[in-house]
Parts: structure tokens; C-alpha cells; sequence
């Protein structure tokens, strides 16, 4: 295709006669040797499959270029190769999906309603070859019983060679199902068949506890083998934990496919010179954990070791910063500033609004009748011009509604899509990019607040959704252009908490010339790790604190302040006033953005005869004693370590994530200290994520025993004259164990600080259980919802120090994006005072909860659009009517109420 021509009409594809399966489908469905890849792609331009075409292949045929109305069709189009220079390297070649095919046990080569974990995910998606509707493929009717097979492609050495975890599949099959029950039009019976369920992110144990108040059966067996029914029903026989032999018939089977390095990555990591880790994943440093054996080449992704999407990002940012920081003296040298078309002004005409009805592939167009939305849209007041996109949010529509606005005059602009809280700001771009100020803009959200709840009944949406359009197009025709306050940003840094993560985030910003200090409420910098022994891949800790502490007392751009707190915060971002609290008294630092680095506790339990026998430790503890000599583990002849304590409970419903792998680490210390020695992991479910999972195959072929307890039988610790003695229910035994132990370790949760002064001070969110709460789970894992203020390590939720290490990079490389800005611009949408009616009350500046409404000096309120960040509690309290919010004045507000 020559893309220049291409206007993504679709006649190839249309008159192509070769049909091939649609990889993007998973070969659920057909295209076309003429296609575009899938419906949001960008560029939006259709290709020729060479391998497929039959042009290509017989020579004959080139029906697609007959029929190309703008002569795009290129069949002399070459391979080109080009060479470019760059200063490092970033590989993120991501990885390839587990392929049961050859594996006889799965049948999934043989029986068509065994499908894989990403087929399942294109009949769910809204875009797949069933417009989201929940069929199974054989004869495309609705399941009523759905089994998914876990660890398919992992934690399997006999056929596949993946000793590995692949982390991410018991949270996605348990999303599966809830959401396989949500599209089903009948009570669905989903169950999970499973070895141990891993759900150790952050709300993770939550919405495995919610799946099962939802109905979705969980049952510890692995399955052997399965058999088709006449009707291409699936059989599968499966033991109890009680050993009980049971045969159930499901209507179909998705197998949770685990994560792989596909052989091309592997053969591109080997020309690169590269070394890969035992699960040929690329080796990397908990210490390091973006950084490769080679020098500037740094990996992110499950290319690193499987992960999940937060994670994911969380390492993009973390890789980007690692390769930025070598790189520093050369940035804004290649840059280019990005020119925009002069503000039209709009002052003192007639509003002539543009409305954008987006179907949103099926999303919004399965349930709503778009095109009806469009027609009545077309007869509301002020409106001119009104189009009816697939994807208003695709590059090439963008390009298309900047034009439109041009060509047609537009001055206000109206689109009904999804939520403003992800993609106002992309179409108010548009609007910049086609002249007009980005607030002349206004949303109306048919998808979360219309086809999404209101499926059921699509003649209701289809109205609910005119509503919604007619409200907006109300409100925008009262829009007015607003202005923004440009500030400088002071280029410095305060990074709060002096562990793993405050340490790794100083010496980041450091290395990218920024100027930081280091906050430490502690007389030493270390945190936690100071009482970690080693990591999980064996590599001591403290000398590597030692290194950390050596480099930041060596680095002028790093001032630490020790035995500090904070004490009060003033300003916003690329801007803020921090008042610290220390030994030598009071110091105002000024600073650009905030790291908090806070880092966490551990739970200090009441049970097990903990802090009554010296015996009971807690692993932290255990550590200390050994880097101390207090314990020789040679000595150590019968040890007992009790998992979950303190967490997954109704008092902290969450996996602390670490602690598995820290009680498998010290059962194989122990071991190799004393061979002989009786070790023994009581454990819930053993959460050895990714690679971890090597540990706990060589602590089980090395005699470490794991007998697994359920939490209506929690293990019982006595003390006796010889020793300990751990009382524990064998769950396949069905009868009570006696373990003598003289060493129980208690694998303790971690626990929150809590910093909810910190939270104030910052305006930042904590969730129920203590942890600092992320602008987005996804999109922005690091980011607070107050600008300028990021977070990394315990802080955010449990996790094993390269993470930590990891999330501080990320953090860094998300703070440069401020600092590396002399000035910045603060959004139009704040408050305003009208002072004819303000009466000085002083309710607006004590409900603020930002402070940004003061007393000037005749005593009336005065807004600092700094600090102000529109949240409208102001106007809500005011009796006198003073305040207004622009973009959502009261006078559109009731605009719109008057048009519903």
C-alpha cells in the first residue's frame, strides 16, 4: 500500500477472494489477504499479506488494485533497511503466548470448544468475531458451564521444559470468569481448576475473595485429561483434595496459557549478546532489574520475566530513566518543539458546534443506535456539522475531526464516546491542533454511563444517549475560551523515605543532573533492607546498601537529611515549599515534585507464642539474627515456618507477596547450612511467582517439606520441655500432624505505615488498607492524582526489592517530565471569586481542600489558581453565589439541566 493514497475504504479487502485465519482473532475468524490489522490501528491504512496474496504466490489475480479508487495498490514495494545511531537501547519484545497444540493431554488441537486463555479473550471482546457476545465455537451457542485448566505452559517440566510461574494467569482467569458471568445471559457456572491461586498484587486477594461470593468455584486438583461428548461437550475427571474420584461435563474448557520467549526474540537476544536467565527470559539484577549484561541495552516487559501490565509500565518508565540517565547531557539536543496553529478567536460569535458521535467498535454501537444519535443531533440548536466515527480516539479520525473543524468553522466541539477521565485531554488536543481553544469542548459519555449499564435495553440507551448529547451540546454553546497560568518550575527534587527506593530515586535524579534531597526520619539510610539477608537470587544485601550509601555521600546534587520529618507543605507542582523538622531545627527546602518513599512495617503478630518463647521469630528477624551471628543455622536441626500471618485476613485482606519466597529462601539456607536438618513451609498457597518458582522446586527436591493448612485450621504452636511442637491439619491426610520444630519462622505480613499526615500535606490518597493509592492502576501506577507527587516501594503495597528499585526508577523518569520543563502550564478549570458578592464568610477557605482560597486584604476571598484544582466545593458552600467554576460555570450546569 502506498499510505499516502490509502483512505482505508475498505474495497480491497472487500473485492480480495483469499481468506485466511485472522491472527488477531487467535483463527477464531476469517480476512483477508487485503486487511487492516485490526479496527483501531494506527496508521488506519490496509496492507497486503505477501505470504498469503495471490498475486504474490501464482502471479495472478490483482483484483485489489483494480478496485483501489485512489491507486494506492504498490506491488513493487521493496524491504528497505536502515541504519540509525542512538545513545542506548531499550529491548521490549514482550512474549509469546504457551501453544497447547502438540500436548495431547489439553486436546485443544482436537476438540473445538477447548480454547486457549486469549481466544476466550477475543469471544469476550467487543471487537472479536462475536461482537462480544459469550458463544462457544463449535456450534455458537452460549455456554452454560465453563471450566478454566490453570498452568498450562507453566510450572510443567515434563512436556514443555517451564519450570517458571507465569505470574499473571490466575489473576486473568479469575477476571475471565466474573466477566464470562457478566455476559451471560444465565446463571453461568465458571469454575477454576488450579494448583495454588496466586493472587498477590495490590487488590488482587480481593477480587479473588469477590469472585467467589460472585459463584465462581474454585478446586484444588490439576487435570489430567479431557474427553468429548457426542454433543462437543467436554468431560473431565479430576480428584478431590480428599481424594475422591469426580466427573464433571462442562460446555467448554479455556486453558490458562502460560508466558514464553518466542525463538526469534531468543535468536535477536543472542545477536545482541545478551545472557538469558534458566526460564530464557533476559537475565537481569535484582539490583538492576532493567539493566542487561550488556552495557546500554536495558528490557522491560515480561521479556524480563512474566509480569502484568502494571508492572509492565511501571518498568517502561524504569527503563526509560535508566537509559536517559547515561544519556543526560545530550537531552533537549535532537528535540524538536512542536508548533501550533494560532487560537482562532471566538469572542462574539455565534456558537456553531460540531458533534462527534463515536461508536466505539461495538462498545457503544452494539447497544446504542448511533446513527440515530447522529440524525437527532443534527437538530439540536447551534449545531452545524455532526459525523458518526468508529473510533473517535484512533489518529486518523483525530487528524480527520482537526480538519473538519477547520473546513467547517467549528467553534465549539461536542464528542459522545467513553469517560472524559481518560481521553478529554487527546480531543482537546485536537482542538488545539485545529486552532481553537482546547475548553471550547465538552463530552458526553454514552459509553460508561450509557451502553455500559443499560445493555439490556437498548432502546432506553438510544434515548438516554440523545439526552446525554443534548445536555452537552447545551452547555457547550455557553463554553467560553479559558486561559492557562504558566509557572516556572524550580528544577529540584525531595524524595521522602532514605530505604531501597528513596536511595535508588536520589541517585536517578542525580544521574539526570537534577539536584534532590533526601529525606530520612531514621539515623541511617537502609529502611527494611537493613534486615534482609540476601535476595532471591542469592546476591547479598548489605554489601550492596553499603555501595548505595557510599555513592549518595559522593554525589554533591544529594543533600540528606537524617532524623527529619516533615513538618508542612505549601505550594503545587514544580513548585512546592516542604518545612523539615530535624536535629539542627527548621529548614524550608523548595522543590519542583515529591517522591514518597516511605516504605512499610512488619506485622508483629499475637499468636504462635510469638514474644513469649525466643524460639518464634518473624522472618525479618531471622535475618537480623543471622547477620548478626545471634543464629547459626548449622545448628538448626528442625525448623517450622507458618505462612500468611497477619495477612490474608479480615484485618488485612492481602497477599504481602514476599513472603513465600523468603521462607524458601531461608528453608534452603538452612539446608545447605545443615543437610540433615527437618524443614518444613506450612503455606495457604505457595506464591513463588515467575522464575521464583525454581526456588520451591529445589527446596522440595532437597527435603523441604510444604504441607498446606486452610485458615478455619490455623496451626497451633506448644511449647515443651524439648522443644516446639506445631500442630497442623493435613488437608490430605484428613487427620492432625505433630511437627517438633526449634525454629519457627512466621512469614509476618507487611503492614502500612500509615503516613496519613504525609497524605494531607501532599493532598495525596491512601486505600482502605493503608497503602498510597496510584492516579491509575494501568496508565499511570506511579503518579498520585496530585500533580507533582510520585511514589515508589512499600509505600505503594508489598513487594521484593527489584520491584522497589524498579518503581523508583519509573518514579524518577516521571518527576523529569516536570523538571525537565522550565515552566509548565496549569489548567484553565479553576474556581473565581466574584467579589460583589462575596460577604468574607470564610466557608470557601475552610472547605477548600487544597488551600487555594485566601483572605485578601479588605478580608474577601481571593483563589490561587496554582493550588486550585476545580473540584467546585467552593461553589457548592457558598451561600452568596461568589464563586464559579470555569468550564462549569453554574449557568451551564443549568443549561443542561434545563435541556433534560
Amino acid at each position: 500500500m502506498d499510505l499516502d493514497k490509502c483512505i482505508a475504504c475498505g474495497a480491497c479487502s472487500d473485492k480480495c477472494p483469499k481468506r485466511i485465519p485472522n491472527e488477531y482473532n487467535e483463527g477464531l475468524d476469517k480476512r483477508k489477504a487485503a486487511y487492516v490489522r485490526y479496527a483501531q490501528a494506527v496508521p488506519l491504512k490496509y496492507g497486503i499479506d505477501a505470504d498469503n496474496c495471490i498475486y504474490f504466490q501464482k502471479g495472478k489475480c490483482k483484483a485489489c488494485q483494480k478496485f483501489c479508487p485512489t491507486g494506492a495498490i504498490n506491488y513493487e514495494q521493496q524491504e528497505e533497511v536502515r541504519e540509525i545511531n542512538v545513545g542506548s537501547v531499550i529491548i521490549s519484545a514482550g512474549f509469546k503466548p504457551f501453544d497447547p497444540s502438540p500436548y495431547v493431554q489439553y486436546s485443544y488441537a482436537n476438540f473445538p470448544n477447548v480454547v486457549t486463555a486469549l481466544e476466550f479473550e477475543r469471544v469476550l471482546a467487543a471487537s472479536g468475531p462475536w461482537m462480544g457476545h459469550l458463544v462457544r465455537p463449535s456450534d455458537e451457542a452460549e455456554p452454560k458451564k465453563i471450566a478454566w485448566l490453570q498452568c498450562v505452559g507453566s510450572r510443567e517440566v515434563n512436556t514443555c521444559d517451564h519450570p517458571y510461574c507465569s505470574a499473571v494467569c490466575c489473576m486473568y482467569a479469575i477476571k475471565e470468569a466474573v466477566i464470562a458471568k457478566e455476559h451471560s445471559h444465565t446463571d453461568l457456572d465458571a469454575a477454576i481448576f488450579f494448583m495454588d491461586m496466586r493472587t498477590f498484587g495490590k487488590d488482587f486477594e480481593r477480587y479473588y475473595e469477590g469472585a467467589q461470593e460472585d459463584g465462581v468455584r474454585f478446586i484444588r486438583s490439576r487435570i489430567h485429561s479431557i474427553s468429548e461428548l457426542e454433543d462437543h461437550s467436554l468431560q473431565i475427571e479430576y480428584a478431590t483434595e480428599d481424594g475422591q474420584a469426580k466427573v464433571e461435563t462442562f460446555d467448554m474448557v479455556v486453558l490458562s496459557q502460560g508466558l514464553e520467549t518466542s525463538p526469534e526474540t531468543i535468536e535477536l537476544c543472542q545477536r545482541l549478546d545478551i545472557d538469558l536467565s534458566p526460564g530464557k527470559f533476559i537475565s537481569t539484577s535484582c539490583f538492576a532489574p532493567v539493566t542487561t549484561s550488556r552495557p546500554g541495552v536495558y528490557v522491560c516487559g515480561a521479556l524480563a520475566g512474566p509480569k502484568d501490565i502494571p508492572l509492565s509500565v511501571m518498568e517502561a518508565s524504569a527503563a526509560a530513566c535508566a537509559a536517559a540517565g547515561k544519556l543526560s547531557s545530550a537531552r533537549g539536543s535532537l528535540a524538536q518543539e512542536q508548533q501550533y496553529p494560532a487560537e482562532r478567536p471566538v469572542a462574539g460569535d455565534s456558537p456553531r458546534i460540531g458533534v462527534f458521535v463515536c461508536s466505539c467498535g461495538i462498545n457503544i454501537a452494539g447497544v446504542v443506535d448511533v446513527e440515530a444519535v447522529a440524525e437527532y443531533a443534527k437538530t439540536l440548536p447551534f449545531v452545524t456539522y455532526v459525523r458518526n466515527n468508529l473510533f473517535s480516539c484512533s489518529q486518523d479520525t483525530q487528524d480527520k475531526m482537526a480538519e473538519v473543524i477547520a473546513e467547517e468553522g467549528l467553534n465549539r466541539v461536542v464528542v459522545a464516546a467513553c469517560t472524559p477521565r481518560t481521553h478529554e485531554p487527546l480531543f482537546q488536543e485536537t482542538l488545539v491542533n485545529a486552532g481553537l481553544n482546547k475548553y471550547l469542548f465538552e463530552m458526553a459519555n454514552i459509553r460508561n454511563q450509557d451502553s455500559w449499564v443499560h445493555s439490556g435495553n437498548p432502546d432506553a440507551a438510544t434515548e438516554k444517549a440523545m439526552d446525554l448529547v443534548r445536555m452537552a451540546v447545551a452547555k457547550a454553546a455557553l463554553l467560553s475560551p479559558l486561559e492557562e497560568v504558566q509557572l516556572e518550575v524550580t528544577p529540584g527534587a525531595m524524595v521522602i523515605g532514605g530505604g531501597v527506593s528513596g536511595m535508588n530515586a536520589a541517585l536517578n535524579l542525580a544521574a539526570q543532573g537534577y539536584s534532590c534531597h533526601l529525606v530520612e526520619r531514621d539515623n541511617a539510610l537502609g529502611g527494611n533492607a537493613r534486615s534482609l539477608r540476601v535476595t532471591y537470587q542469592n546476591q547479598p544485601i548489605a554489601p550492596y546498601l553499603d555501595e548505595l550509601r557510599e555513592k549518595i555521600a559522593a554525589e554533591p546534587l544529594i543533600t540528606v537529611h537524617l532524623n527529619t520529618t516533615i513538618k508542612e507543605v505549601e505550594g503545587f507542582v514544580g513548585n512546592f515549599k516542604t518545612t523539615l523538622a530535624g536535629d539542627a531545627g527548621e529548614e524550608v527546602v523548595e522543590h519542583g515534585v515529591a517522591l514518597i518513599c516511605t516504605g512499610a512495617g512488619e506485622y508483629k503478630p499475637a499468636e504462635y507464642l510469638y514474644g513469649q518463647d525466643p524460639r518464634v521469630m518473624t522472618h525479618l528477624e531471622i535475618d537480623q539474627a543471622v547477620l548478626g551471628g545471634e543464629l547459626d543455622l548449622s545448628k538448626v536441626n528442625k525448623a517450622v515456618f507458618i505462612q500468611c500471618v497477619g495477612s490474608r485476613e479480615p484485618e488485612r485482606p492481602y497477599c504481602s507477596k514476599v513472603c513465600c519466597t523468603h521462607s524458601v529462601e531461608s528453608a534452603l539456607a538452612i539446608k545447605e547450612a545443615n543437610p540433615e536438618s527437618q524443614v518444613v513451609i506450612l503455606y495457604r498457597d505457595v506464591r513463588t511467582f515467575g522464575e521464583r518458582e525454581l526456588m520451591y522446586k529445589e527446596a522440595r527436591s532437597k527435603g523441604v517439606l510444604f504441607v498446606r493448612y486452610d485458615v478455619d485450621h490455623k496451626p497451633e504452636v506448644q511449647a515443651t520441655d524439648g522443644g516446639l511442637v506445631v500442630k497442623v491439619r493435613d488437608h490430605i491426610l484428613g487427620r492432625d500432624l505433630l511437627i517438633e520444630a526449634d525454629l519457627l519462622g512466621l512469614a509476618t505480613a507487611i503492614v502500612s505505615n500509615r503516613a496519613n499526615d504525609l497524605a494531607q500535606m501532599f493532598k495525596v490518597s491512601m486505600d482502605a488498607d493503608g497503602w498510597f493509592l496510584e492516579a491509575h492502576q494501568k496508565l499511570r501506577p506511579v503518579d498520585f492524582a496530585t500533580d507533582g507527587v510520585f511514589m515508589a516501594g512499600l509505600a505503594h503495597y508489598p513487594k521484593p526489592l527489584e520491584e522497589a528499585v524498579a518503581q523508583a526508577q519509573a518514579a524518577v523518569a516521571r518527576a523529569v517530565t516536570v523538571l525537565s520543563s522550565k515552566e509548565m502550564m496549569l489548567p484553565g478549570t479553576v474556581a473565581i471569586i466574584d467579589q460583589r458578592k462575596c460577604v468574607g464568610c470564610g466557608v470557601c477557605w475552610t472547605v477548600c481542600p487544597y488551600q487555594a482560597i485566601t483572605q485578601d486584604e479588605n478580608g474577601l476571598a481571593v483563589v490561587n489558581e496554582a493550588l486550585c484544582k476545580g473540584c467546585g466545593t467552593c461553589v457548592a458552600s457558598c451561600r452568596s453565589g461568589a464563586p464559579n467554576l470555569r468550564g462549569f460555570t453554574n449557568q451551564g450546569v443549568m443549561a443542561q439541566i434545563m435541556a433534560l
